[in-house]
C-alpha cells in the first residue's frame, strides 16, 4: 500500500520526529513539495495521501483509482472536494486542536504589538528621538488599556475559544458572533452588531461560500475607528483592498493579518504595501510553533492507524 506526503515541507523544517508516521507507514514517501502539474501522476497509484495545502479537486480524486484515504495536516478542508470524495468512497480526515496554544499566542502577540504601538516606539528609541528628548519619556503614539473593552470572536470553535480564554487576564469581556447563515443562538450577537461594539475583532471561522468576503467594505465600516482586526483564519474572509483603504483613511485602528489569498501572495497584494499604517502581516505562521507541528504529525499518524484498523478517528467523511 503506497503512501505519500505531498507537501511535507509545509509542516517541517527538518525539526520533527517522524517515528509515529513511520510506525504506521514504514515506506511513506516524503515530498518537500509537489508541483501542481505533477500531483495527478504522484497520487495515481497511492492508497494513502497526506497533505497540507495541495488541492485535490473532483477530477484528481476520480483519477486516483487506488486512493482510500486523504489525511490532512490541517483542520480546514477547503482544498479537498469533499462531495466527490464521499461519492468515490475516499475517506478524509483532519486534525483539530493541535495548534490552539500556538494560534492563541500569535493572536495576542498581534493584539499587544498593535495596542502598545511597539513598532512606533521601537523606531523612536533608536532613531535619535528619545536621545534628543527633553523628557524622560516619549508620548508620541497613543497607548490604551485593554481592560474594560470588548473582544469579538467570529468563529466559536476550538481556536476562537482558545483566544477568548486569555481575554479575562486582560480584563476584556467576550462577544461571540452568530454563525453566518445559521439560526440565532442564545448568548451570541449578530455580526453587524458585534462589529460596532467590539474593540478587537478576531476571526476564527472556516472559509466557505457563506463566509467568503465576510468582512467587506460595508462591514469594515461598521467597526469602531480605533478597533483592531485580527485574522489568523483564512485570507478570503476579508476584502484586503477595503481593509488597506480603511487603515489608510484612519477608519480603523489597526490590523494583524496572518493569512492572505492566494498563498504565497502576489507581489501587488494591497496588504503587503509597507506604507499601509498600523498593519502587521505575518506569513501564515500563527499555527507553526514546533510543538504544534509535532502534535499535528502525531495526530495524523493516529488518524491513519485508526483508519487502517477500521475506525473513524479524525474523519470528516
Amino acid at each position: 500500500m503506497r503512501a505519500v506526503f505531498l507537501d511535507y515541507g509545509t509542516v517541517s523544517h527538518g525539526d520533527l520526529d517522524l517515528s509515529a508516521l513511520r510506525a504506521v507507514m514504514p515506506d511513506l514517501e516524503l515530498r518537500e513539495a509537489t508541483p501542481d502539474d505533477r500531483v495527478e501522476a504522484v497520487i495515481a497509484d497511492a492508497s494513502i495521501v497526506l497533505l497540507n495545502k495541495v488541492t485535490l479537486d473532483r477530477e484528481r480524486l476520480r483519477r486516483a483509482g487506488r486512493l482510500r484515504l486523504v489525511a490532512l495536516a490541517a483542520t480546514g478542508t477547503d482544498n479537498i472536494a469533499l462531495a466527490a470524495a464521499a461519492e468515490l468512497g475516499i475517506a478524509v480526515c483532519n486534525v483539530r486542536g493541535y495548534c490552539t496554544a500556538s494560534v492563541a499566542q500569535h493572536v495576542w502577540g498581534m493584539i499587544l504589538y498593535l495596542t502598545q504601538r511597539l513598532p512606533d516606539y521601537r523606531r523612536l528609541a533608536v532613531d535619535g528621538s528619545w536621545a534628543g528628548s527633553v523628557q524622560f519619556t516619549l508620548l508620541a503614539a497613543p497607548i490604551r488599556e485593554l481592560a474594560g473593552r470588548a473582544l469579538g470572536i467570529v468563529g466559536w470553535g476550538e481556536l476562537g475559544r482558545g483566544v477568548a480564554a486569555v481575554a479575562g487576564a486582560f480584563g476584556l469581556r467576550v462577544l461571540i458572533a452568530q454563525r453566518a447563515g445559521a439560526p440565532p443562538q442564545p448568548g451570541r450577537v449578530d455580526l453587524d452588531e458585534l462589529l460596532g461594539l467590539a474593540d478587537v475583532v478576531s476571526l476564527h471561522c472556516p472559509l466557505t461560500e457563506t463566509t467568503r468576503g465576510l468582512l467587506d467594505a460595508r462591514r469594515l465600516g461598521l467597526m469602531k475607528r480605533d478597533a483592531l482586526l485580527i485574522n489568523t483564519a483564512r485570507g478570503g474572509l476579508v476584502d484586503g483592498r477595503a481593509l488597506a483603504a480603511a487603515l489608510r483613511a484612519g477608519r480603523l485602528g489597526g490590523a494583524g493579518i496572518d493569512v492572505l489569498t492566494p498563498e504565497p501572495p502576489s507581489a501587488d497584494d494591497p496588504l503587503l504595501d509597507p506604507s499601509v499604517p498600523n498593519l502587521l502581516v505575518t506569513p501564515h505562521v500563527a499555527w507553526a510553533a514546533r510543538e504544534a507541528r509535532q502534535r499535528c504529525i502525531d495526530m495524523m499518524a493516529a488518524n491513519v492507524r485508526d483508519f487502517l484498523a477500521g475506525g473513524r478517528l479524525g474523519r470528516v467523511i
